[in-house]
């Protein structure tokens, strides 16, 4: 449940922005919750023809989303396989790379910078003593220094974040997630769920957690976390007989690629924070609702936000910090050819996203890359 504030924070944080390709609005809200513990990453021009856009719900810290919204939409630009076209594999790896790089001393240093002002402060301290000589080519290419220092043996954070990303170059949109952050497509007016939340009680998940030495209890891995893929959370990652894709909690995104075409009318990511109030559909019907008379989508954002908070805590639900990014596609969607449209992995399966009905519906990627015609 979380510790609860005596009165919601409403204070809201909004963006709007646009190039050829997009207009996006965002907006995050701490809420109930006694801290923020969100982030996200809206870049419409990562390069000259990609566009993209993140959400990161942090648990246990803020840290970690917030060192997600630093760096991972550059570890994807940083990959080889970017620079082929290749994005599924880019920000496939992008994600299990967020992990690597928050371990050590360097890890440890810049998760300090990013926390609250004490550990900001004593992590610029260390900065400063522990930093390689003439460290100023650090991030260049892919290069994360090893630092000696006294953390250097941290093994990372034991706060996690989900990530849910969304990547879009001409008509190819290629999703990533992790955690039960969600990304949803309006087609015609139809919710259609471009991820899946990863829930313990999942069968797949569930199979992974158990044969890597977890439990759930209580709908909770290990009885304590109330999903089961994040970036993070390094208590559930150390069997050292198993890779990071089959730890109790897996940082492997399911990746999604998906055909865009004149059909689509916006694209929406979001923290459950807000799934747990309304459905796909529900928010896909509203947000059509107030385009009718609202152009500002940063607007449309804010709404949501007030139309899931909850009145008191006495339910838990609408209680939750809560981060919403509304894409709303330009039209004349070029379009692509065979190859561009090819899955981001070998290992792929062709899998038909469908309309959510009573239950909500997700595109089935389990740990690769699925390609979706919907």
């Amino acid at each position: 449940m979380g510790i609860y504030l005596s009165t919601p924070k409403t204070e809201k944080f909004s963006e709007d922005g646009e190039n050829d390709r997009v207009r996006y609005g965002l907006s995050s809200m701490q809420g109930w919750r006694a801290a923020m513990e969100d982030a996200h990453a809206a870049y419409p021009d990562l390069d000259e023809s990609t566009s993209f856009f993140g959400v990161y719900d942090g648990h246990g810290g803020k840290v970690v989303a917030k060192f997600c919204a630093k760096y991972l939409h550059q570890q994807v630009l940083k990959h080889e396989a970017y620079a082929t076209g290749d994005i599924g594999a880019s920000v496939h790896r992008a994600f299990f790379r967020m992990d690597e790089m928050m371990r050590g001393q360097r890890g440890w240093r810049e998760l300090a910078i990013l926390g609250d002002k004490i550990d900001k402060f004593t992590g610029m301290i260390e900065g400063l003593i522990w930093s390689p000589k003439g460290g100023e080519g650090i991030d260049q290419d892919d290069d994360w220094a090893i630092e000696e220092g006294p953390h250097s043996d941290f093994s990372g954070p034991t706060s996690g974040s989900t990530a849910c990303v969304a990547i879009l170059r001409n008509n190819q949109l290629v999703v990533a997630n992790a955690g039960d952050s969600r990304c949803v497509i309006s087609r015609k007016g139809q919710a259609y769920n471009l991820s899946r939340d990863h829930k313990p009680d999942l069968e797949a998940e569930k199979e992974r957690i158990l044969k890597a030495g977890g439990f759930i209890h209580a709908g909770r891995v290990n009885g304590s976390l109330n999903l089961s893929r994040a970036i993070g959370d390094m208590e559930f990652k150390q069997n050292k007989l198993l890779p990071a894709e089959k730890q109790t909690v897996s940082a492997n995104p399911d990746i999604n690629t998906v055909e865009l075409c004149d059909d689509d009318d916006f694209l929406v990511l979001a923290c459950d924070g807000i799934w747990d109030c309304m459905s796909s559909q529900m928010l896909v019907d509203f947000i059509h609702e107030q385009l009718r008379s609202e152009t500002k989508l940063s607007v449309i954002c804010e709404r949501v936000l007030d139309r899931c908070l909850a009145p008191s805590t006495a339910t838990g639900e609408g209680c939750d910090n809560m981060t919403m990014i509304l894409v709303q596609f330009k039209k004349s969607i070029k379009s692509a050819s065979p190859a561009e449209l090819q899955s981001s992995h070998s290992k792929s399966v062709d899998t038909e996203s469908k309309p959510e009905g009573g239950q909500e519906k997700a595109v089935a990627a389990v740990g690769g890359a699925t390609k979706s015609s919907i």
